[in-house]
């Protein structure tokens, strides 16, 4: 199974596309995959999905899309614990996780070895994160955050390749990045 947050909002099984219902069953997919094998409150839940004015329902809501990701994603993938749930996601299926293990591994890489991680990195990314729910009130910190992510990705690469030598590669790159950009001093 692959779960992707770097674009829409996508699972997909064997090259098939899961379908994952609407807005809020989605959302709270994609809550609980930015804090992939990590207790996630009912209460953290619900604040995400409806903020401070949540219905009387709220709570049976969230059983209720939960039970939905189970049918589609199997029963043990969301696993209840109390005070809230798990998914459980093994970090070579999320996009994001590959992502920031070849970023972090770039760090640690001469800038020809860096600058092919990062290209793979960058690669990952089918658009917007989160772009189908880019409205949704939980989504617009974690947009941010992760745009902020592909950008010093980006830069970093930059740095990569002037390191290795590959300059005159880079003016066009470069200079469609600061038209995009034109506020990021670095």
């Amino acid at each position: 199974m692959e779960f992707r947050l770097l674009g829409p909002l996508e699972v997909a099984e064997r090259d098939r596309a899961l379908a994952l219902g609407g807005v809020k069953q989605r959302s709270l997919l994609a809550i609980l995959l930015l804090h992939a094998n990590e207790l996630v409150s009912s209460d953290r839940l619900i604040g995400e999905l409806w903020g401070e004015t949540p219905p009387a329902t709220a709570a049976k809501s969230i059983q209720v899309y939960v039970s939905r990701l189970r049918k589609e994603l199997g029963a043990r993938r969301v696993t209840t614990r109390a005070p809230g749930y798990v998914l459980h996601v093994d970090p070579a299926e999320l996009d994001l996780a590959r992502f920031e293990r070849l970023v972090s591994e770039a760090k640690r890489a001469d800038p020809r070895s860096a600058a092919d991680k990062l290209r793979r990195a960058l690669a990952l990314w089918r658009g917007p994160p989160l772009a189908d729910l880019a409205y949704e009130p939980f989504a617009q910190t974690e947009i941010a955050r992760l745009e902020e992510l592909r950008l010093a990705a980006l830069e970093a690469r930059f740095d990569a390749d002037l390191a290795a030598g590959d300059h005159a590669g880079l003016v066009g790159e470069l200079e469609a990045s600061v038209a995009d950009h034109p506020f990021r001093e670095r």
